[in-house]
C-alpha cells in the first residue's frame, strides 16, 4: 500500500481512479537492478567440464618403477582360450597312505583314506557326538616323568590336533552347521592347556639347567657331595666357594 502514493506522484495528479489496481503496483514499481556476479566452474576446460569421467591421458596407470600398463583393455580373440577339464576325464592320482599330511584332518581309522573330498569335507564336520569325546589336558606331574622325545612328539601331536579342529571349524563355517562350536572350542581349550604345561616343564628344566651350570663353575661336583644331607652340601659348597675365593 506504500507504493501507491508512490506511483500517484509518478503519474503526476492523475486521479485515484485512472490508478491501476492496487495488485499491480508491484509490477509497476522499478526493480532494483543488482550487480552481476562473475562465476566460473572449476575446471577451466570445456571438454573436462561436459564429461568428468573421460581421461585425456594416455599414459594414465603406466608406471616404469611399479610395472603396471595402461588400463585400457585389450582383446584376447586371436588366441583360443583354455578350456576346463571335466572331472570325469581326468586320470585319478595315486595318493599317499602314509603322507603326513594325512594327520592333519580328522579320519576315523588309522591310514584310512577318503574316496573323494566329498568323504573328506564329512569327516571335518564331525557331529558335536565325536568332537566332545575327548580327555582331560595332561598334568605337569605326568610330563616331568616324560623325556625330551616325548615331550617333543606330544607338543607336535598337540599342533597336529589344533590343525584339524580350525579345519573342522572352518567346514562346519562353510556349510553352515549350526553344531559343535561348543564342543569344538572345549576340545581347543584342553589341547592349549596341555601346551602350556609341556612348556611350563621345559622351563622348570631350564631353569635346573642354569643353575646347574652355576654351581659347577663354583667348583661344585655331584662326587664330592654323595651321601650328605642338603644342609651338609650347602655349607660344604660355601666353604669350597670361599677358599677359591681367597
Amino acid at each position: 500500500m506504500q507504493q501507491v502514493p508512490r506511483i500517484a506522484s509518478r503519474l503526476r495528479g492523475l486521479a485515484m481512479a485512472e490508478l491501476p489496481p492496487t495488485y499491480l503496483a508491484p509490477s509497476l514499481h522499478p526493480s532494483v537492478t543488482l550487480s552481476a556476479i562473475q562465476t566460473s566452474s572449476f575446471s577451466s576446460t570445456a571438454s573436462v567440464g561436459a564429461n568428468p569421467r573421460r581421461d585425456k591421458s594416455k599414459n594414465r596407470g603406466v608406471s616404469a618403477i611399479n610395472r603396471t600398463g595402461p588400463r585400457t583393455p585389450f582383446t584376447v580373440s586371436r588366441w583360443p582360450l583354455p578350456k576346463p577339464v571335466s572331472p570325469e576325464d581326468m586320470q585319478p592320482r595315486e595318493t599317499n597312505p602314509n603322507h603326513g599330511l594325512w594327520g592333519f584332518f580328522p579320519l576315523t581309522g588309522k591310514h584310512c583314506l577318503p574316496q573323494n573330498m566329498t568323504t573328506l569335507m564329512n569327516e571335518c564336520s564331525m557331529g558335536s557326538a565325536d568332537v566332545s569325546n575327548l580327555g582331560r589336558p595332561w598334568t605337569i606331574q605326568e610330563l616331568r616323568e616324560k623325556s625330551w622325545e616325548d615331550l617333543h612328539a606330544l607338543w607336535h601331536v598337540c599342533v597336529r590336533e589344533r590343525n584339524r579342529i580350525v579345519t573342522s571349524d572352518f567346514e562346519r563355517e562353510r556349510i553352515q552347521a549350526g553344531y559343535g562350536q561348543y564342543e569344538s572350542q572345549e576340545r581347543d581349550k584342553v589341547v592349549r592347556s596341555t601346551m602350556k604345561t609341556i612348556k611350563h616343564v621345559l622351563r622348570e628344566r631350564w631353569y635346573a639347567w642354569e643353575d646347574a651350570s652355576r654351581m659347577y663353575k663354583r667348583g661344585y661336583r655331584p662326587e664330592d657331595f654323595y651321601g650328605l644331607d642338603d644342609v651338609e652340601v650347602e655349607q660344604k659348597g660355601n666353604g669350597a666357594a670361599q677358599a677359591k675365593e681367597q
